[in-house]
């Protein structure tokens, strides 16, 4: 008999920062002291290396904030314009989907902070948001090496409303989404895949909105 799949969830909490007025560094500041989440789940067992990474999000009315931490024992960072392959090096992912939207985010970060950002319904029909939309994402990359030669960076970002082109939203407050969290690392000398809602899957693919959990704006 099948079991069925109990859904990831997030409350999201509420912080009365504005990135306009603070920027991005304070925002930074503010995750650190929040709820981190761990990605948990390596889908693929043929990819066994698994680096430690967790995650925090919040919410201003207008705005959702990201910070992940990462340790991991090598680093790639080749990418350094938008739109550029960022799923190569030692990179985060966030994925989201609103209702009624017909299709769902993703925004790929690498270790420098470089990010892509892309809409489509699914992995083989995506378009790049556009240029305009993309210049409202901040972020903030820090990457610290400690005595046991593994690598510990963290990158924080900042998402306006406005970057959901594809979507009606106005606050974000009391709304909930469906979402995933990924961190990959495509070619690095250990490939890694790895996810905070689980995947089921023969092959790598991130790009299924069957498998993302929930977030719940409060």
């Amino acid at each position: 008999m099948d079991v069925a799949r109990v859904k990831e969830k997030i409350k999201t909490r509420f912080v009365p920062v504005q990135l306009c007025k603070e920027g991005i560094k304070k925002i930074s500041d503010v995750m650190d002291g929040l709820d981190r989440h761990t990605m948990k789940y390596c889908p693929w067992k043929e990819y066994g290396y698994a680096p430690e990474v967790s995650f925090s999000i919040a919410h201003s009315h207008d705005c959702i904030y990201l910070k992940y931490f990462v340790k991991e024992k090598e680093i790639r960072a080749h990418a350094n314009q938008l739109q550029g392959p960022v799923w190569e090096d030692a990179c985060v992912e966030f994925f989201v989907s609103f209702d009624g939207d017909g299709g769902y985010y993703n925004f790929e970060f690498n270790c420098l902070g470089t990010f892509l950002a892309a809409f489509g319904p699914s992995k083989t029909e995506r378009k790049f948001l556009e240029m305009n939309v993309m210049k409202q994402i901040v972020t903030h990359a820090s990457i610290i090496r400690n005595e046991h030669d593994d690598i510990q960076w963290e990158l924080a970002a900042a998402i306006p409303v406005g970057c959901f082109a594809h979507s009606s939203i106005g606050k974000l407050n009391g709304i909930s989404c469906d979402a995933n969290f990924y961190k990959c690392g495509d070619l690095l000398i250990d490939p890694h895949f790895v996810a905070w809602s689980d995947i089921e899957s023969p092959v790598p693919n991130f790009h299924l909105p069957e498998y993302f959990g929930m977030l719940e704006f409060n």
